[in-house]
């Protein structure tokens, strides 16, 4: 159904109709029409919901959609929207709430709930631990299969999945996980224990939440179990908290890698304020940086006056460096967080990256020879020192395109800050210099 279709029968406050229409429609597409609408209409619409869908469809709104809702419904609403949710979702919902709906909330949970929400919220921002949910079926391996088939049927309708169960011993120690699909096809007297896998993939509540995506991302996972320090269970991590995660990272990558400092915030909700603000940093580091570049040719300027040629063709030699620079270090940036490579490789990508230097450098520079000496009737030293800085230059671009960002990976940077502005800056500083060096010494040019 139509954002404007629901618009013109809330309009018409035609809301039996509408609720009608709006009742066997995917949780997600509802949230998003939510979302889109003014905060009346919003109201109005979340209310018409049917109780069964509520909560699910407000686990998938935005948190300032979420922030508007919980202030206008009253506190037993809330509190039944809220008890409702998954205990990761009910998390990230306090997380981003203002703190008298937080005061709301808390006020009408129980002690135990309470003190384990508080705990959950104690995690550091963006660790494994702020990322669990506790809705998990656990086991002991005494068990048979019978009984552990008759406990997922009792607590497993609360549980955000069922379909892996984890074996925990009396001190809560993971010891092992067990699929359903397992279970349901063994002898109902087998021990759970004969079934599980005690090789078990798990993360710690502390590490940080791109290594939790990587660890989905080698083993293809649907869920994790988090332990704490000393092996004990405490939640488990599913692939829709992950999937969001790396969206994240990918997006916090994208802005480093046009020298922005990351923001949460959507562009159409930040002020131009907070924009210019987190662009500035890098806009002066780089404008500075860039200076080197003017100092190089005013170095060189006896050969500018001697040679006025030479002039014609900086700019194309800087960004031919940038560009080639900034190839380089796109795809090493992407296969370091793919984990196709590691620090070990560097002499590796050094000579690769050399390798294609030359053949992309020959050919850039037998076009421009026969551009310049051919087309344009330039001398035959003018076209050769043109042609020779391209090699040299898109060779050592490349080179460095490739390794800094490895360097930065190794020294716990983030790879994505030695991309494309930074990459220029270097490359254009190092072809100015290898430009007029040629030329002095080919041109015979006295300094």
């Amino acid at each position: 159904m139509a954002i404007d279709d629901i618009k013109q029968l809330l309009e018409e406050k035609r809301y039996a109709e509408l609720k009608e229409k709006i009742k066997d429609m995917q949780i997600q597409d509802i949230a998003e029409i939510v979302d889109e609408l003014d905060t009346k209409n919003a109201i109005i619409l979340f209310r018409l919901l049917p109780k069964e869908i509520a909560t699910d469809v407000f686990s998938y709104l935005s948190s300032e959609r979420q922030s508007e809702i919980s202030m206008m419904i009253d506190e037993n609403e809330l509190n039944e929207i809220v008890s409702d949710l998954f205990f990761d979702d009910k998390i990230d919902f306090l997380e981003e709430m203002p703190a008298n709906v937080v005061k709301r909330i808390l006020r009408n949970t129980s002690e135990a709930e309470r003190k384990l929400i508080n705990q959950f919220l104690q995690y550091p921002e963006y660790s494994a631990g702020s990322l669990m949910t506790i809705e998990f079926v656990d086991l002991k391996k005494e068990m048979t299969v019978a009984e552990a088939l008759e406990k997922i049927r009792r607590v497993g309708r609360d549980r955000e999945i069922v379909y892996t169960c984890y074996v925990t011993d009396a001190w809560r120690k993971l010891e092992g996980i067990v699929s359903l699909k397992d279970l349901v096809l063994a002898s109902p007297d087998t021990k759970v224990e004969d079934i599980m896998k005690k090789d078990v993939i798990y993360v710690d509540t502390y590490d940080d939440q791109e290594e939790v995506a990587d660890v989905f991302k080698k083993y293809d996972l649907l869920a994790v179990p988090v332990v704490d320090q000393e092996k004990r269970l405490v939640g488990i991590i599913t692939i829709d908290d992950i999937v969001d995660v790396i969206e994240e990272e990918n997006t916090e990558d994208i802005q480093r890698m046009a020298a922005i400092q990351p923001t949460e915030e959507e562009y159409l909700d930040a002020t131009p304020f907070m924009i210019a603000r987190k662009r500035l940093l890098w806009l002066l580091i780089l404008m500075i940086s860039a200076t080197v570049s003017g100092y190089i040719i005013r170095k060189y300027q006896v050969a500018l006056e001697a040679v006025v040629a030479l002039a014609a063709f900086i700019p194309m030699l800087m960004d031919t460096a940038g560009n080639a620079g900034s190839q380089a270090s796109v795809t090493v940036i992407r296969s370091l967080v793919l984990g196709e490579l590691k620090f070990g490789d560097i002499l590796k990508v050094i000579l690769k990256e050399a390798q294609v230097g030359v053949l992309a450098g020959v050919a850039l520079a037998l076009v421009n020879f026969i551009r310049v000496y051919f087309v344009e009737g330039y001398g035959f030293g003018i076209a050769i020192t043109i042609s020779l800085s391209l090699i040299f230059t898109v060779i050592i671009a490349k080179i460095i395109g490739g390794t800094l960002p490895m360097i930065a990976k190794r020294i716990g940077l983030d790879p994505a800050i030695m991309a494309s502005p930074l990459i220029t800056t270097i490359a254009d500083a190092i072809s100015l210099t290898i430009y007029f060096s040629l030329a002095v010494w080919i041109l015979h040019i006295t300094m």
